[in-house]
């Protein structure tokens, strides 16, 4: 393939509307990453890297993204937090590569929903392992491994609905409407849930950087505290969002 300029890898790897994709786009994407990402895609095509080892890559960054900040101190929260900057661009690259260059595949799809997987579980372990403060078994340590359980089961919960509905004949596109739950109680709740944003806390973007903020209140109180109440809440908030999200989805016409 000739050596496609910038311009050129943005347009095809960008379609219109991709940025307005609310419950696949990350805001970081929107605001700054979609931005910067057609540069390091264009470096990918011209040198011929097909879209998967990308996805590859970008796994390898979000699991070595859980594995350094266990280790403690600001130096490692920072590098965690550009690891996860790093994770999010080759997010967003490996599919512009792919809808670049028409190499777009199932097993693309899967490895991207794999590599979230991997990349948000080993976060939340490592930051137990941060709180605990030593590499051993204990309470925060466990508090880590619980907070993500469940993210892990929330992701598996929203990828679940598409399985549902494809074993039963079903398109995978949901409606909008059908995110709604028939309820009113429960629709008032889930928007204000939307509204408040707390489920962000457990995902890899906006957790790396809150590591960041409690690495610094550490470093400045002596203690570990700021990133024990930060592992607490993310037990809290996996918890709570675990259950409100399987009720959302039943009590709505996605399965439907």
């Amino acid at each position: 393939m000739s050596k496609p300029s910038v311009a050129e890898v943005r347009a095809g790897g960008q379609p219109e509307g991709i940025k307005e994709r609310v419950n696949e786009e990350h805001w970081a994407g929107r605001l700054y990453m979609r931005a910067i990402s057609p540069y390091a895609s264009t470096f990918f095509v011209r040198l011929g890297v097909p879209p998967n080892p990308i996805t590859y890559l970008m796994v390898v960054c979000g699991v070595l993204a859980g594995i350094v900040v266990a280790f403690g101190g600001l130096w490692s929260a920072l590098l965690a937090a550009l690891l996860i900057q790093v994770y999010l661009l080759l997010d967003c690259s490996d599919g512009e590569v792919a809808r670049f260059t028409g190499r777009t595949s199932v097993t693309g799809v899967y490895l991207d929903r794999i590599g979230h997987y991997f990349a948000e579980v080993a976060l939340l372990v490592g930051v137990g392992i941060r709180a605990q403060g030593e590499f051993t078994a204990g309470g925060w340590v466990v508090a880590g491994l619980a907070a993500a359980l469940g993210a892990a089961l929330i992701k598996a919960e929203t990828d679940n609905v598409v399985v549902a509905r494809a074993k039963a004949g079903l398109s995978d596109h949901v409606p909008a409407a059908a995110l709604n739950p028939r309820s009113s109680g429960l629709s008032l709740a889930r928007r204000i849930a939307s509204a408040l944003r707390f489920h962000r806390i457990i995902q890899a973007v906006e957790l790396s950087l809150l590591v960041v903020v409690a690495a610094v209140v550490d470093a400045v109180r002596g203690d570990l505290a700021a990133t024990q109440v930060l592992m607490a809440a993310c037990v809290a908030v996996a918890a709570l969002q675990t259950v409100l999200h399987l009720v959302s989805i039943l009590a709505s016409s996605r399965l439907r």
